[in-house]
């Protein structure tokens, strides 16, 4: 996904002269050759995540189109001040794109790690969360940002599905069955996985910001849902509440859990740490659906 990124966004470049790119140091070799053709819109400010933002908020004010990027938790949770005012507050637009996910950098320490990420734009208005699940997902969503000038996150990560589901900002059912199960960009292959020879429902997105609330109650089929995400745990069970307010329902949230996993080891470590793995998933699945209340 890294690399559709950096070409994706280099052809960008040279596509529209509205476009600039800013980064902090990651990722600048790959764009050196962008920004010895574009010095005035190629801008490297250094390891400084917070002048990363204002300067991005600094050039949407001019009516550019920055793109940012770095690893989620220095361009996100370092930066949200700067987030918060410098887009937010004056109302203008931009497209951040990370890489490292929660836990894709594990190797690398907690430093590297950003679970939180999609639960701090949540604080903020207005702002649109894209999670691709396969590298082929990933330029139509640049590119379709390029064209508009709204808030947007893009998050990028090394795990990837088998195949690309292209879902157009709506709620994608796969599988049609009992209860359903939705999975946030590349946890879908997982789910797919834990659900084999269930009677579930199984549903793609990655566009979980805003959550296509039209799309998940009509995928509903019955009154039990589980949300499958690859960041924090229950991120969006305040809107799968709202949107299946007024019809009775049962949710299960699994994601990344609140305690840190402090061995170092791989993102696969981690997953089986936070049980999303198939085999922890179906373990979650399995017991949320036999646990029914009984009539």
């Amino acid at each position: 996904m890294r690399e559709t990124f950096i070409a994706t966004t280099t052809a960008i470049l040279e596509e529209d002269p509205r476009t600039a790119l800013v980064i902090a140091d990651i990722s600048a070799d790959s764009f050196a050759s962008a920004q010895r053709r574009h010095p005035d819109r190629v801008l490297n400010v250094g390891i400084r995540e917070q002048l990363m933002a204002g300067v991005g908020g600094g050039l949407a004010l001019t009516g550019m189109r920055p793109y940012l990027h770095s690893y989620a938790p220095f361009l996100i949770d370092r930066a949200y001040e700067q987030i918060k005012l410098d887009f937010a507050h004056q109302d203008v637009g931009a497209v951040l794109v990370s890489i490292g996910a929660s836990y894709d950098a594990a190797a690398e320490g907690y430093t590297h790690q950003s679970p939180g990420d999609v639960a701090l734009l949540d604080t903020l208005d207005a702002w649109t969360v894209h999670v691709p699940g396969h590298r082929d997902e990933v330029a139509p969503i640049l590119r379709a940002a390029a064209r508009h000038d709204d808030r947007v996150y893009v998050r990028l990560s090394t795990q990837e599905n088998s195949r690309a589901h292209q879902d157009g900002g709506t709620l994608r059912v796969l599988r049609r069955g009992g209860p359903l199960v939705v999975a946030v960009g590349p946890m879908l292959d997982p789910v797919l996985a834990a659900t084999h020879g269930l009677d579930v429902t199984v549903a793609y997105t990655n566009t979980p910001r805003p959550l296509d609330i039209a799309g998940l109650r009509a995928a509903m089929n019955g009154d039990e849902i589980v949300m499958v995400e690859p960041y924090a745990k229950g991120t969006s069970a305040h809107l799968v509440s709202e949107a299946l307010s007024g019809l009775p329902h049962r949710s299960l949230h699994l994601g990344v859990g609140r305690a840190e996993v402090r061995r170092y080891g791989s993102r696969h470590d981690h997953a089986r740490a936070h049980g999303l793995d198939p085999a922890g998933l179906r373990r979650s699945i399995e017991a949320f659906l036999g646990d029914r209340p009984k009539s």
